[in-house]
């Protein structure tokens, strides 16, 4: 059984369907509004429309100055700042493709990223906290330390030509960074552009199809390395346009977001709700408990973008009870922010489903549908979007009411994996197998059911147990190593980290965090360590941990200590 949306070409309100024609749109409309308050060491930095652009034709014109040519790859290893979203747009302009890195990424993470990411260039900013990015690349890379800024070319990172180093923007004062020949100032880098006419950049842009790349994610993958998930320029417009029609907000607002903008679905809401109807984006480099109570209340920000584990976080702050949240009016999952007493909200956000590969939400229950969905229906697909339920083996189609793989096709679906052919990526009907489970009512709604792969999302994001039991093998001691997900209220699952130490072995959780920190993004801890015996497991012939099995064995253990 199929399920098909409506025609895109009659969804209202799709403009320009190319990244920068969205932000050329978008300025020709609001020009003079403020589309940008930015939290600086100086304090707030405010830009317009018109202001976002120019720094965006500032950052094509860079590009161009240095050599970027139609379809190059730009590395961009930044906060949530203002140069972040004029790289993404300038990017585009200059007709290149954004290839948006982690900051939570460790030394071996960047360099698996920069290896798919093929950039020919990296702009990447300074010191985030407390890590210095440009130690970080030279640790990958000591024979950089040496090279010219435009000659930077190795063996295991060929086609990076160029490294471009911002001034940081968060932790204080800018610390001392690492001093190295081979890192450009980034006000070099924009003062090289400026002999570059405009005339150029507007030709390069007209240039660009809807259908051409225009954006690359990372995304962790079952084998534990990231999948490079690339993303055609109508896939981010398309979102951007449609996002405030489907959580429902028909006003401007102004935006905060507590998590990096790249990751897609957080690119693609933030923007999208910011900059369609004229509203403000407001950016917090970091997220800091205290620090986002008072941008709330000094911003007026109006929607605030997070997951309940960092509204916890909020509650936990010291000057929770005395900040004034008034203006807050759309939290998505905001019942810990709702128990502030100066909210006041009715607003919940219509349910709907999607994934990293298609650019975020695919099927909603918002979209020209009646408001009475019934409870756990995440929506009818997309405009455009065409989705079918298979059984996971033998990949065919399941009638209504069936459960079975959840698969997808349609305008925001990635171009396809970074390495990988279609054939590999899509079946012969053009549609992706998301590995997560559920089924489709006789309307035709969905109903998501969890993951039939062994993926791990927590907190928003994906985590793969193998990249962290391929870790964890590395701890001397270890005999046997299996990451699980566990429900969590908060963090949607929590990770969780089984350990058969070797005989007369005896291991300390907290050493082992310590261990897996140096080699693994925050996000990816285990929140929890167990030790158990061999024979506490279900093993298959083939030498595998039957996870349903040991996932039961966890939460009875969990819930005996009381700490679940």
């Amino acid at each position: 059984m199929k399920i098909e949306g409506i025609a895109l070409a009659s969804e209202p309100g799709i403009g320009a369907q190319t990244m920068h024609g969205y932000l050329r749109e978008v300025t020709a409309r609001y020009g003079a509004r403020e589309a940008l308050a930015a939290q600086t060491h100086a304090g707030i930095e405010r830009f317009s429309y018109h202001d976002l652009w120019a720094q965006s034709m500032a950052v094509a014109r860079g590009l161009l100055a240095s050599g970027l040519a139609p379809g190059d790859h730009v590395g961009i290893l930044m906060t949530n700042r203002v140069e972040f979203v004029a790289a993404v747009f300038g990017t585009a302009l200059a007709g290149g493709v954004a290839a948006v890195l982690s900051t939570f990424a460790t030394a071996p993470e960047l360099a698996q990223m920069l290896q798919l990411s093929d950039a020919t260039l990296l702009l990447f900013d300074g010191q985030v906290l407390k890590r210095d990015f440009g130690a970080l690349l030279l640790e990958l890379e000591p024979a950089w330390r040496d090279a010219p800024p435009d000659a930077l070319r190795h063996d295991s990172f060929p086609r990076l030509q160029q490294l471009v180093r911002l001034d940081a923007v968060t932790g204080g004062a800018p610390g001392n960074l690492v001093a190295a020949g081979c890192f450009l100032p980034w006000l070099e880098f924009l003062q090289r552009g400026e002999a570059v006419p405009d005339a150029a950049v507007h030709e390069r842009a007209a240039a660009i199809a809807p259908t051409d790349p225009g954006g690359l994610f990372f995304s962790s993958g079952t084998t534990g390395h990231p999948k490079g998930i690339l993303h055609p320029h109508h896939a981010f417009a398309i979102q951007w346009w449609r996002y405030p029609r489907l959580v429902a907000i028909d006003e401007p607002v102004r935006c905060l977001t507590v998590n990096g903008l790249f990751w897609s679905g957080n690119i693609a809401l933030t923007l999208g709700l910011g900059f369609s109807n004229g509203g403000t984006v407001v950016l917090q480099p970091v997220f800091d408990p205290e620090q986002t109570l008072r941008l709330i209340e000094a911003e007026r920000v109006t929607f605030l973008h997070g997951r309940p584990h960092q509204w916890a976080r909020l509650q936990e702050a010291r000057n929770w009870a005395a900040a004034d949240l008034s203006s807050l009016r759309y939290v998505p999952r905001g019942e810990l922010l709702w128990a502030h007493p100066t909210v006041d909200t009715d607003w919940v956000i219509p349910m709907g489903y999607g994934t990293t590969e298609t650019m975020s939400i695919c099927t909603s229950n918002a979209y020209n549908r009646s408001p009475d969905a019934p409870a756990g229906s995440f929506g009818y697909p997309l405009p455009g979007n065409s989705l079918k339920i298979v059984d996971p083996d033998t990949g065919a189609a399941l009638p209504a009411g069936s459960h079975g793989e959840i698969c997808i096709k349609g305008p925001t679906l990635m171009s396809g994996y970074v390495g990988r052919s279609a054939a590999d990526t899509f079946d012969a009907e053009g549609y992706f197998h998301t590995g997560d489970g559920g089924h489709v009512d006789a309307q035709g709604r969905l109903f998501w059911a969890g993951r039939i792969t062994e993926i791990i999302k927590t907190g928003g994001a994906n985590v793969s147990p193998v990249e962290i039991d391929d870790a964890l093998a590395l701890y001397p001691g270890v005999r046997r190593a299996q990451t699980v997900g566990l429900p969590h209220d908060t963090l949607g699952e929590m990770v969780v980290s089984c350990i058969v130490p070797h005989d007369g072995v005896t291991l300390d959780a907290a050493a082992i965090t310590a261990f897996l920190r140096e080699r693994l993004a925050s996000y990816k801890l285990p929140k929890k360590i167990l030790f158990i015996a061999e024979d506490e497991l279900d093993i298959t012939g083939s030498g595998k941990v039957k996870t349903a099995r040991l996932r039961e064995l966890i939460r009875d253990r969990v819930r005996k200590s009381g700490s679940e």
